[in-house]
């Protein structure tokens, strides 16, 4: 073999060799830029699903922000005994601990319900006087929904609680009654609370 075949032979290896350098380089790119595309629209996709879920937490904002807060605490009194007396009247629980919504009023001590909704209260009596007859009675608008009632016969103390769900529509009205001959007590430690707040609107 002549000295110039063999020239050409070892350029055709290295073209050989650079192809196939080439081809891998290009296979190589290939890949890169499937993977780039790959990633590309997986964070598109991504960017989409954060858009809707920014779209369902600004939804659950606004049905949060146009849904009504109300929500009431007080306490009766610091004055020690109330009652008894000759008639039922409606205790006025002066102690404002929590107002949300403005619907309970403590110059009257009734509640006003501002919307059609389902309600829950809770209320308690506290009494601590001897040979003493205690009652506190739950009002909706008229009619009686829940008394509680004891005696203290001797030296102690009588307390209990109790809660109820109401469904009022908008204007109902939910106060305590202090029945006619009865009496509780109530000091600075807050022993008689009447609270209540809106489990949902209807």
């Amino acid at each position: 073999m002549s000295s110039s075949e063999k020239q050409v032979e070892e350029l055709q290896r290295e073209n050989a060799d650079l192809l196939a350098r080439v081809t891998a380089r290009e296979k190589k790119s290939t890949d890169l830029l499937d993977r780039a595309t790959a990633n590309e629209k997986r964070s598109t996709a991504l960017e989409g699903r954060m858009s809707s879920s920014e779209k369902e937490v600004e939804e659950l904002q606004r049905e949060n922000a146009d849904r009504p807060q109300v929500a009431f605490s007080a306490g009766l009194t610091d004055s020690g005994s109330v009652g008894p007396f000759k008639t039922d009247i409606t205790l006025k629980f002066s102690k404002v601990f929590t107002n949300i919504g403005q619907a309970y009023s403590p110059t009257t001590g009734i509640f006003t319900a501002p919307v059609r909704g389902v309600y829950y209260f809770r209320f308690n009596m506290w009494e601590s006087r001897r040979s003493t007859y205690t009652s506190v009675v739950l009002y909706h608008n008229n009619q009686r929904k829940m008394r509680l009632s004891d005696y203290i016969d001797r030296s102690g103390v009588v307390s209990a609680s109790n809660a109820m769900v109401l469904q009022l529509e908008k204007g109902d009205v939910v106060y305590i009654v202090l029945p006619s001959n009865y009496g509780v007590r109530d000091d600075s430690h807050n022993r008689i609370i009447f609270s209540g707040f809106l489990l949902f609107p209807q």
